[in-house]
C-alpha cells in the first residue's frame, strides 16, 4: 500500500473521531510493519484538525524532479567521462540545473563517487607488463634448469608500485569513479 492510500485511511478514522492512537493500533493489526509511524499519523491528524483535509503532498519550492530526465543524465554522464576531476558546479552551470540535482544523479543514477587520486586504481603501462611477463619467462628457465639451486639462490622481494603524482591539494586530485571499481 503506498503513502496516499495509508493517508486516505488516516483520513477515514479521523472523520469517524478516533484518536491518532486508536488509528496507529488499527493499521498496525492490519498492515503489521508497512503502517506508517505514529509521528506521521499525528502529523496527518493535525493537518486535518487545521482544515487541510486533501491527502495529497503541498506543493514544494525548489527545482522539480524532472530535472532528472536521461538527456540530462547522459550529459553529465559524458561530462565526468571526458573529465573525471570535473567539479559539481562546473557541471551544473554546464547543464543548466541545481548542484544538488547534479551531486543526486552522480550519486543515484550514476552510482559514481568521488576518490582522491592516490586511491584511483591505477594500471600498469604495456611496458610494464611486457618486462615481468620477460622476468617472469627468465626466472621459469633458471628454475628449469636446476630447480633445487634454484630454490636456494632466488630471493623475492614485496615490490610496491608508486604512481609519482604530487598535486597541488588533495582536492584536486579527486576523480570520478564507479562505485563498482573502487577496489
Amino acid at each position: 500500500m503506498d503513502e496516499r492510500e495509508f493517508r486516505v485511511l488516516i483520513k477515514h478514522y479521523f472523520m469517524k473521531g478516533k484518536s491518532p492512537q486508536e488509528t496507529k493500533e488499527k493499521l498496525d493489526k492490519h498492515y503489521g510493519e508497512s503502517a506508517p509511524s505514529i509521528r506521521t499519523v499525528y502529523k496527518w491528524f493535525q493537518n486535518f484538525r487545521c482544515g487541510h483535509m486533501s491527502t495529497s503532498d503541498a506543493e514544494r519550492s525548489g527545482c522539480p524532479v524532472e530535472a532528472t530526465t536521461p538527456e540530462i543524465v547522459d550529459k553529465i554522464h559524458d561530462m565526468v567521462m571526458d573529465d573525471r576531476r570535473v567539479k559539481v558546479r562546473e557541471i551544473a552551470s554546464a547543464v543548466g540545473i541545481s548542484s544538488e540535482r547534479v551531486h543526486n544523479i552522480l550519486l543515484k543514477h550514476l552510482n559514481m563517487r568521488k576518490l582522491s587520486a592516490r586511491w584511483v586504481p591505477r594500471l600498469l603501462t604495456v611496458d610494464q607488463k611486457r618486462n615481468r611477463v620477460s622476468c617472469s619467462k627468465d626466472n621459469l628457465q633458471l628454475f628449469q634448469r636446476n630447480p633445487q639451486d634454484f630454490r636456494c639462490r632466488f630471493v623475492t622481494v614485496d615490490e610496491t608500485w608508486i604512481h609519482h603524482y604530487t598535486p597541488e591539494t588533495k582536492e584536486k586530485s579527486k576523480q570520478w569513479v564507479l562505485v563498482g571499481n573502487l577496489h
